[in-house]
């Protein structure tokens, strides 16, 4: 345990994500940063897709093992959070280590993003001992279905424009998957894993705060772009409206049944087929 972080059930999650990050990212990992408190990650873990590290300093009050990620930049800020015992700039199908070295892993809105999410997965699978704990979360099927403007534009009878709307709002989310838990369970189980539980989390109404939060969220941007953080003044009193505004979201029940996210809780076999 990192001695300078405060234990995991003195942390306010939500505080600490909108602190930092504009609130339509900050309220998602809030929310998915307390799932992560009711599991054991034995040691070694191996965090596919770190970024900058910001969701693991967060998240939890001891050091990663390893996290990986293909991009440079990010990773320079990874190492300045000190978050980790080492970070490897690699792609998630190629990993400089060798089979079973690690003992769980975590993927946190990762894998969504990567074209050929089958070979990652597999590589995955050889990096971890049998019956290793693999959690990941992950927009699904009901992302787009979800999204406000693109249900407004159907019910005026534009479905064009919906549909239209939805696409564009996939492509500046960067996803690849917004997949079903059927097709995950499906992808899972070929490359070597067994889905223990997965629910889905992150209602329409909760889901519509991040949705605009895009828009509104431009304010935050320029900020990053001029000073270098998402939050020029991260007081109380500066983010008491926002937290106000987000906190019905982050303190929902967690399993949501029209949410647009999933949540797996897998483990490593050593079933993999072709």
């Amino acid at each position: 345990m990192d001695k300078n972080k405060p234990s995991s059930s003195e942390k306010d999650f939500l505080a600490s994500n909108i602190n930092s990050l504009p609130y339509f990212r900050g309220i998602l990992r809030a929310v998915e940063a307390k799932v992560y408190q009711e599991y054991d990650l034995p040691s070694p873990i191996y965090d596919l897709g770190c970024g900058d590290g910001h969701f693991e300093s967060i998240t939890f009050n001891h050091k990663i093992d390893v996290g990986l990620d293909p991009w440079a930049a990010p990773l320079k800020e990874a190492v300045k959070s000190n978050g980790y015992e080492l970070v490897i700039q690699a792609n998630g199908d190629h990993a400089p280590f060798m089979d079973g070295y690690f003992k769980s892993a975590f993927s946190n809105s990762v894998l969504e993003h990567i074209p050929d999410v089958d070979a990652v997965v597999r590589e995955t699978n050889r990096l971890l001992e049998t019956g290793a704990p693999f959690l990941f979360c992950v927009p699904n099927h009901q992302f787009l279905k979800n999204l406000s403007m693109g249900q407004f534009l159907d019910r005026i009878h534009l479905k064009g424009l919906g549909n239209a709307y939805r696409a564009f709002f996939n492509k500046i989310s960067r996803h690849h998957h917004c997949d079903s838990p059927e097709v995950w369970q499906a992808r899972l189980q070929k490359n070597g894993f067994e889905v223990v539980d997965y629910w889905h989390y992150f209602s329409p109404r909760a889901f519509h705060l991040l949705e605009w939060g895009h828009y509104f969220g431009l304010p935050a941007l320029i900020c990053k772009k001029l000073f270098g953080k998402w939050i020029l003044v991260p007081s109380t009193w500066n983010l008491s409206l926002t937290s106000a505004m987000v906190s019905s979201a982050y303190t929902e029940e967690r399993r949501q049944p029209d949410g647009a996210y999933t949540f797996y809780i897998t483990k490593k076999t050593n079933n993999i087929t072709d």
